[in-house]
């Protein structure tokens, strides 16, 4: 089989899942490889076919970690009662483990800092100055107040610009179509099952960074980003540097769509960070060192259009091949 469907679980088991989540490599391989799942799949209209959608919807009613063949099986005894699931949920995974790559670009910015999240879910990355650091093990970046709940770990190369001190952020907005409440005990639920199977770690994280949310609650607007950012833009404090940052959102958004984001943020008196897929964004992908298509699975982080780094999906790693940015 070489359909779409087929093609996108393939692609999302070799070089998403292999080497995060042994489960679901073993699941998507085996859709992509099995006509009638991929048949029932291409009914959903095609942006909730997405692989992390369909399996965590799956885990969320009730699937466990179990072989691909009982897997199918509860599938298809579930199929009615998981459509609705898939038609109504969003893949807002809130990795706050990404903060970890934006870090270097956002502290070498002049501070104090507003930060502005597009696509920001529960709003999680929006605290990455009340998380610890733990770059190769050897550099440790802690809040004023002491180690953090939330510990965060990153393996480099190229000698990113890791700060001696975290930022000063003394504003926080977010937007997103659809926003989760921190204190919604079925929205934390639906955001903790979209961490993989396997991989504790990053649960542990969730649940601390949800703490840490409870705590110090950010407003998160509803609404278009390409309608609203504008908005919180000119809300953000004069004094403040303001950024406006996002991980992983751009690729749902159709080409024009990036592309009017991307001539609205330039515009903006702010600074924009960026951490999508190499292809994501056209203007970076052509001014990346190796051309996307050879960066499969990879993340590009870049500062107000300029890439600088090769980032892991979850923050744990980066690769940098940019000079020091100097301010």
């Amino acid at each position: 089989m070489d359909g779409e469907t087929s093609g996108l679980y393939r692609r999302f088991a070799e070089f998403e899942a292999r080497g995060s989540s042994s489960c679901y490599e073993l699941w998507a391989l085996g859709i992509a490889s099995d006509p009638e799942l991929v048949g029932l799949i291409d009914q959903l209209p095609l942006e909730k076919r997405q692989p992390n959608l369909v399996l965590t919807a799956a885990r969320f009613l009730g699937v466990g970690e179990v072989s691909f063949a009982e897997f199918r099986a509860w599938v298809g005894r579930h199929w009615d009662a998981l459509v609705p699931e898939i038609l109504t949920r969003r893949t807002q995974t809130n990795e706050v483990g990404r903060a970890s790559v934006l870090l270097p670009v956002l502290a070498q910015l002049p501070g104090p800092l507003a930060l502005i999240e597009v696509g920001a879910s529960a709003g999680l990355c929006l605290y990455p100055d009340l998380f610890s650091y733990r770059y190769d093990d050897r550099i440790a970046l802690d809040p004023i107040g002491g180690v953090s709940d939330v510990e965060l770990r990153c393996a480099t190369t190229g000698e990113p610009p890791v700060p001696g001190r975290l930022p000063e952020v003394v504003w926080r907005a977010g937007v997103d179509l659809n926003p989760l409440d921190v204190t919604d005990t079925e929205q934390m639920r639906w955001l903790e099952y979209l961490v993989w199977p396997g991989q504790p770690e990053r649960l542990q994280r969730l649940r601390a960074a949800v703490t840490i949310a409870q705590r110090q609650p950010v407003g998160i607007k509803a609404g278009d980003l390409n309608e609203t950012v504008a908005e919180l833009v000119s809300a953000a404090p004069a004094e403040a540097t303001v950024v406006v940052f996002h991980s992983a959102v751009l690729a749902y958004l159709s080409v024009e769509e990036r592309d009017r984001f991307e001539r609205m943020v330039r515009g903006l008196r702010c600074h924009w960070v960026s951490n999508e897929g190499c292809s994501v964004i056209g203007s970076i992908a052509e001014r990346l060192p190796v051309p996307a298509s050879e960066t499969p699975g990879r993340f590009v982080v870049a500062l107000d259009g300029v890439p600088l780094g090769y980032a892991g999906a979850h923050g744990q790693s980066l690769d940098w091949f940019a000079p020091a940015l100097a301010w």
